[in-house]
């Protein structure tokens, strides 16, 4: 975050009015630039991709989000990109942003729940993608993967930014607290048929410069702090305005792990 002077620095309504203003469709996190800072992992998922994508004949991307990391990963594959690219996406205003930004590509957005089956035929990818789906249906990957296909994703990981969500809700159950775990992924996606290649799993640094940006990330990821809004928890915004201006950033944790699985081809 740019130092201001003390006087100049917008005040905690200022800053609330700014996060709840800033709209949320789409993965775009371009406005966190200055506010908040995420390490990556270091396998840089969106490249990866796009060698993955490079390869494929047929893909899918599920939950696609506004269809920002399919972009660019396509963009990086050209011309070697796959005849046939379909993504699938449940939220409608994200549907739309995905539908705009991938339509000159030529790639059909389709809306589907997230909880929903696939609505594709058996074995028509040779590779399926997600990043951060917000809950893989193992069954369903399998059955639209044909036989030696791929299913290559980045899944947030368990407790990832719980040090936030603690602040707001407490202390989580360990039924909370443990989902999303890699080893539970990995027995599901085998327990579906599916063989894992690669499970590898990282812990990174987070940090929240402003109280603007703690608001548009819970508006923004919804499932952090369930039903946020920014009058139900004004008296703990207020205390986390209070502490980031005394004490510096509000430092939390991500957990992100990436996901190869293969179809078995017998």
């Amino acid at each position: 975050m740019k130092a201001h002077d003390h006087d100049t620095r917008p005040g905690f309504e200022d800053l609330l009015a700014e996060g709840a203003a800033v709209p949320t469709d789409g993965w775009d996190f371009s406005w966190f630039e200055g506010r908040a800072t995420e390490a990556r992992p270091s396998w840089a998922y969106a490249a990866t991709l796009a060698g993955r994508l490079a390869r494929a004949s047929a893909a899918l991307d599920v939950q696609t989000g506004g269809g920002e990391v399919l972009d660019f990963a396509l963009g990086r594959a050209a011309p070697e990109a796959p005849l046939l690219t379909v993504a699938t996406e449940g939220w409608p205003a994200n549907v739309a942003k995905a539908a705009a930004l991938l339509r000159p590509r030529g790639i059909a957005v389709v809306a589907s729940p997230e909880d929903a089956p696939l609505p594709f035929a058996d074995a028509t990818f040779d590779l399926v993608s997600s990043r951060h789906p917000v809950r893989p249906l193992w069954s369903e990957i399998a059955r639209v993967l044909e036989p030696g296909g791929t299913y290559f994703a980045q899944h947030v990981g368990s407790r990832s930014v719980f040090e936030l969500v603690e602040y707001f809700l407490g202390p989580q159950p360990a039924a909370v607290s443990s989902a999303r775990h890699p080893d539970r992924e990995r027995a599901d996606a085998e327990a579906a048929g599916l063989e894992i290649v690669d499970l590898r799993a990282e812990r990174l640094r987070v940090e929240f410069h402003d109280i603007a940006a703690v608001v548009h990330f819970l508006r923004k990821v919804v499932w952090m702090v369930p039903g946020f809004t920014v009058e139900a928890y004004r008296p703990r915004l207020r205390a986390l305005h209070e502490r980031i201006e005394a004490d510096g950033p509000f430092v939390a944790h991500s957990t992100r792990h990436l996901f190869e699985a293969r179809k078995p081809t017998g």
